[in-house]
Order: C-alpha cells, then structure tokens, then sequence
C-alpha cells in the first residue's frame, strides 16, 4: 500500500507549487452588510485601506446622488437586448464586465454594447479563481478579453476589472494595476445570477431600491430574467428620487 501511494504523492507535490509571494495571495470573498436606509455600507477600514492602496473602489461620493450601473456578463440568457433597449430608451450608461465565453458566443452583441455608448470592462476569459492561478495565467487571462474585446468592437482602452467570483488578493490586485486596471467592486448587489431561482421583477425592483444610495456602485447580472424585467421601472423609479445615472469614466476621470 505505502509503494502505491508514494507516486500519488508525488504528483500531488508536484502540482501545488512552492510559491512566496511578495504580497499577501490570502483570499478575500468580497462582501458586507447592505446598505439601508439610503446610506452608503461600509466595507470598514482595512478593505478601505487596501483598496485605496490599489486605486480601487465601491462605491462613490455619498454626498452625491449619482449611480454607477454595472453588469457581470458571463454568458448570455437571451435577456442582453431587452436591457440594452431599456438603457437606450432611458439614456443610462453602463459597463459590462464580459468573459471571453460572452465575446465569442455573442459577437454582435458585443458591439452593440460599445455603439451605443456602453463601457466593455473585464472579468477574466475563464472565470478563474484568479487568487488559484500564477502571475502569467491572470495576465493571459485579461490580454485575451482586452485583445478580442479591441478586435470585435474598436474599443481599444480597457481600464476596468471586476474579479470573477468576487474573489481576489492583495497579489492579484497588484498585478492588475501592473496591467492597468482599476478593480471595480460593488456596494449594491443581492442574488440574482441564478437562472434556476427567479422570483419575478418585483424581487429584483425592490432588492434595488431597498439598498439605494449616493454614489452606488449596482451590480446586475444580465442572465436574469428578474433585472432585465424591472430595469425600466427600476431607472425611472430612482430618477424620481433625484438619483443621476453616470458612467464609470465620470467617477474616474481627475
């Protein structure tokens, strides 16, 4: 038994590779209480003290009723045109954060995206658990988007990255700002990328405005059915509150 097993743990050696890195690779699962009342939530100190150091954010200015409205765009669900109507007819910009599935799957849509004046961010071309994978793998894995992304739509700039899994580390972070990237994070966000667990528009409509505040950063995923059905009343709703959609270069722009 010991003979068999000794080959099995040299493989096993072999494929967990001996790294130091010189920042933290300690995982964080990005996540905090959600914001009631209208007031900003507070990821605390030492995610505020990090993303600082990286030039990333969550949300904005809280003495500004401005919204950033983002979308994670793994795959596509069938639901993409009727939220880009919606946006269109409301004259809200977004950004959509694109895997390397969404762009080869969905080409037009892709450009649709960029022509009606919509941001194309990152979010990796496999989805991976970037905190799991080397330095030259995340790279790869951000030219790729960043390269087809240029080369189906024109849009040649990509600043913008949101995590796949919403997870990343002090390392990953830090090659991404090698890369050029901003980590964009999210201070509005509720359940709503499973496509088995719909609950109807109401629940998306009223999981936004429970959570609303100043200088929100929303994420949606656009494989719901929920969101792309309560995105018009959602939009004309919290313009009636006074809330202003802008895009993310408006927040980043010095």
């Amino acid at each position: 038994m010991k003979k068999m097993l000794l080959p099995v743990i040299a493989l096993m050696m072999a494929l967990v590779p001996n790294v130091t890195y010189a920042v933290s690779n300690q995982p964080i699962h990005w996540g905090f209480k959600k914001a009631v009342n209208e007031q900003q939530p507070q990821a605390g100190a030492q995610y505020d003290q990090l993303l600082a150091k990286y030039g990333a954010f969550y949300k904005a200015n809280p003495n500004s009723k401005n919204i950033y409205l983002t979308f994670d765009a793994g795959y596509e669900n069938g639901y993409m045109p009727k939220i880009l109507q919606t946006l269109k007819k409301e004259k809200v910009p977004a950004t959509f954060f694109v895997t390397g599935h969404f762009l080869d799957s969905q080409p037009e849509l892709s450009k649709q995206i960029v022509k009606e004046g919509h941001i194309i961010g990152n979010h990796s071309w496999s989805h991976p658990d970037f905190t799991a994978v080397n330095d030259a793998q995340i790279r790869e894995e951000l030219k790729k988007v960043k390269d087809k992304t240029a080369q189906l739509t024109g849009q040649k700039k990509m600043s913008y990255l949101r995590p796949p899994r919403g997870i990343f580390s002090e390392r990953t972070m830090q090659i991404a700002k090698e890369e050029g990237y901003t980590h964009v994070f999210w201070s509005l966000a509720f359940v709503d990328w499973n496509v088995n667990q719909q609950k109807g528009w109401q629940y998306a409509y009223d999981n936004i405005m429970k959570q609303i505040h100043p200088g929100a950063v929303l994420l949606l995923h656009s494989v719901s059915r929920d969101n792309a059905d309560a995105l018009e009343k959602a939009i004309q709703d919290l313009k009636k509150k006074g809330y202003t959609f802008k895009s993310l270069d408006d927040l980043t722009k010095k």
